[in-house]
């Protein structure tokens, strides 16, 4: 396929389909995708770490075929949920969308189940870091609830800066069924 003929393709209606972390046969598409995205270079081991620890806590999106098989992934998020001083906190380690999908809602929809799977996991609430020139994933955070806790100056290997975001979870809203 060329490169016109990959301008040419309307990805807002490809089918989509999210999935829960099941096994390893997942990860180089998880390797891939965030490789693309963010700044920094992850080892095998780093993704091990959270995909063993919390598999319930990494949502993956595939395009479907026109069978609506499974075609490529096409986004993920990765989290953690855990016992840190004096809270249970939730973390989005790694957050990435194929950018050939973006404005669909998709990383809105994954970071949504990611909090909502954080929140039945028992966290108190959730942080996260971001590079202070991705503008668009501090305002997506920043309109799903989260808010700037700390700057963090050359926090990345390339040098540059990056934001802590958090979002308490507000136990007075928990949903309780009768």
């Amino acid at each position: 396929m060329s490169l016109e003929d990959t301008n040419s393709i309307d990805y807002s209606n490809i089918p989509i389909e999210y999935v829960e972390y099941t096994d390893e046969s997942m990860l180089p598409g998880i390797h891939s995708l965030v490789s693309k995205d963010l700044s920094e270079p992850y080892s095998i081991f780093t993704y091990r770490y959270f995909l063993h620890n919390w598999p319930k806590l990494c949502i993956c999106v595939y395009s479907l075929d026109e069978s609506s098989n499974r075609s490529e992934m096409i986004g993920t998020i990765v989290c953690k949920a855990e016992m840190e001083r004096d809270c249970y906190r939730g973390y989005i380690a790694m957050l990435a969308v194929n950018k050939n999908y973006r404005k669909r809602g998709i990383g809105t929809e994954l970071i949504a189940m990611g909090i909502e799977r954080m929140d039945k996991a028992g966290c108190d609430e959730i942080t996260l870091e971001t590079e202070e020139i991705n503008k668009g994933a501090l305002n997506l955070y920043i309109r799903l609830g989260f808010v700037k806790e700390e700057k963090l100056g050359r926090y990345y290997l390339n040098g540059g800066d990056a934001f802590r975001l958090k979002l308490w979870i507000d136990r007075s809203k928990l949903k309780f069924e009768s």
